[in-house]
């Protein structure tokens, strides 16, 4: 990774980031030679990222040629605007966020406990409550769908919590979106270390 300071190598914080975002982007290798990206809903669980799919398309496609994949997850925090640079240079520009990217292979899950599983922690999540009707194999629509489990090969991830700057810049900035109080300033706040309550 070229930018060291912004690293994550703790497995919780990439377990934290992977369980904080509902969406990633799965890159598979197009017939056509190009990538093909993909949005999905997925689940990360027992150090795997499982998805669910319908039974045909492209991404089955790909997959059935090719089980090497890319996957990539983020959570944006706060975009740093021209305000936030006293002689609001545009090179100052900056997007705070975290994310983890995965390499590693698919394939899909056969019918069975692992596929149950994978489709009930799926439901878990995204519901945010565990009082829902559980997935079981003799739903109509168990048959109808897929599920696809990555297992990682390489795992990297980084936050980019304005780490090189000056401890006076960081500062500036992390005042600068507690007063601007978007959605995210907050967040962003607290991620780069402060208290929103001391600024």
């Amino acid at each position: 990774m070229r930018r060291k300071h912004c690293e994550i190598t703790d497995p919780k914080e990439i377990d934290r980031i992977l369980s904080s975002t509902n969406i990633g982007r799965l890159a598979t290798n197009g017939a056509d030679g190009y990538p093909y990206v993909t949005p999905v809903n997925f689940v990360w669980r027992e150090r795997k990222i499982y998805f669910h799919s319908a039974l045909v398309g492209e991404k089955l496609d790909n997959l059935e040629r090719d089980p090497k994949v890319c996957f990539e997850a983020d959570i944006p925090l706060a975009y740093l605007d021209t305000g936030h640079d006293p002689e609001r240079r545009v090179f100052k520009l900056h997007q705070l966020y975290h994310c983890v990217i995965i390499r590693g292979t698919a394939h899909v899950v056969p019918d069975g406990e692992l596929k149950t599983d994978a489709l009930n922690a799926l439901v878990a999540k995204h519901e945010g409550a565990q009082d829902f009707e559980p997935v079981t194999p003799d739903m109509s629509a168990y048959k109808s769908c897929a599920v696809i489990e990555i297992e990682p090969v390489f795992i990297s991830a980084k936050s980019d919590l304005a780490q090189n700057r000056t401890d006076e810049e960081r500062l500036a900035i992390a005042k600068y979106l507690k007063n601007r109080s978007l959605p995210t300033d907050l967040a962003a706040v607290m991620a780069m270390g402060f208290d929103p309550e001391d600024l």
